[in-house]
């Protein structure tokens, strides 16, 4: 029998947080807290969680991740993305491209997946997790870590790109790989594909533009209402304008996320109290949405599949975070600002993998693609594995940061 839905959350949130505390008890991330509790929650309780629990949760990572990359927006100033805007440009496209040009052969060769779904599943694997760094981004700003050579804005900028591009490419690939049996849907697949990459600076440049014009009315308006209007007031408004323009964003092809992110850039730019009103009131939604999120990404988690490619899966995973690390390397190189460490630290920034891959991981298997259940377990694997491993890391080395 399914358990009431209140009594779900109530579960979902007081058991998060005890893990989180936990957890951080034991000088561990609390989001690792989080993910282990929705894991337990998901095995012991699976057959008694309702089904509107289920309905519920895309909407609850939307909103979750809008909170996450308007707090990044709010954060980032126009006067530190032009000092870092190249080498954040750079970070969000060489790693991941050789992330996933080293997955595809090896996922090719290794559990022989045809090579298109081997590159979808590659650019799905290879997309960083906002929902991990851009909190622990934030957390170090906060403490004013890694403000000399401005590491949390370079690192935040750059993920949301990374995922931009990880995100569109898998998209079109999926095309190419569902149904391409005769010569003529090879042909029409690989058509949608070159346009699929096309369309990718399409897509960014135009999300930056929706949220730019968005932001900028919204800061208008709410300068002129200023009094009028309380904080908690303002931030609802402009995390319901956010859910509006993601639904817009994404019906029109474009990167609805990186939009909620310009968002909070262009208020701070044009309405800096408001900005910081808004930002200590998402602070505070932060609290249970973080929870909320991470709880359902630790649902979602199944370890009886992430077993089933084992060490072989493992080495894989490996071998794309070895080729991820070299291209931010070369993605900083031309940074002469920053030193050897800050460099590392970056790398290990760019480690942990959970969002994207919890929402795509099924959808090759859900298609009736061969390998897909290889992919759902080699999804399953990266965020068992990247996401605590990349928060560890980050802690770590951004303790010792300027």
């Amino acid at each position: 029998m399914n358990m009431e839905i209140g009594l779900f959350f109530a579960m979902v949130i007081g058991g998060g947080w005890s893990m989180a505390r936990l957890a951080q008890y034991g000088r561990l991330p609390g989001i690792l807290g989080m993910l282990v509790f929705g894991l337990l929650l998901s095995g012991i309780a699976k057959p008694s969680i309702p089904d509107l629990a289920w309905d519920l949760e895309p909407f609850i990572k939307s909103l979750a991740l809008i909170i996450i990359l308007l707090r990044a927006g709010l954060a980032i100033r126009r006067r530190v993305l032009a000092r870092v805007g190249r080498t954040s440009l750079l970070l969000a496209i060489i790693p991941c491209t050789l992330e996933a040009m080293v997955l595809t052969p090896l996922l090719h060769w290794v559990f022989g997946l045809d090579w298109f779904i081997a590159a979808l599943a590659a650019w799905m694997l290879a997309a960083v997790s906002p929902a991990v760094i851009v909190p622990t981004m934030l957390a170090l700003q906060a403490e004013g870590r890694g403000q000399k050579n401005h590491l949390p804005t370079l690192i935040m900028s750059s993920a949301s790109v990374d995922d931009v591009v990880a995100i569109t490419l898998f998209s079109t690939l999926l095309v190419l790989a569902v149904g391409s049996d005769t010569s003529a849907e090879i042909a029409s697949g690989l058509v949608s594909s070159l346009q699929g990459l096309a369309w990718v600076p399409v897509s960014v440049l135009g999300g930056i533009l929706l949220g730019a014009v968005v932001g900028w009315v919204l800061a208008l308006w709410l300068k002129k209402q200023y009094r009028h209007i309380r904080a908690t007031d303002k931030t609802l408004l402009i995390v319901v304008t956010c859910l509006a323009m993601v639904a817009l964003g994404d019906a029109m092809g474009l990167a609805s996320l990186l939009a909620v992110m310009t968002i909070g850039f262009v208020v701070l730019e044009r309405a800096e109290p408001i900005a910081q009103e808004v930002a200590l009131k998402l602070a505070k939604f932060w609290i249970p949405a973080e929870i909320l999120l991470f709880v359902y990404i630790g649902m979602q988690v199944d370890l009886t599949i992430a077993w089933q490619t084992g060490l072989l899966g493992l080495a894989v995973l490996a071998a794309g975070l070895l080729a991820r690390t070299v291209g931010v390397y070369i993605a900083t190189a031309f940074d002469p600002h920053l030193s050897w460490f800050e460099r590392s630290f970056c790398a290990a920034a760019f480690v942990p993998k959970a969002t994207v891959q919890a929402a795509l991981g099924a959808i090759p298997l859900s298609a009736g693609l061969a390998g897909g259940s290889v992919i759902l377990s080699l999804a399953v694997l990266a965020i068992l594995v990247t996401a605590p491993l990349g928060l560890v890391l980050i802690r770590r080395l951004g303790a010792a940061l300027d």
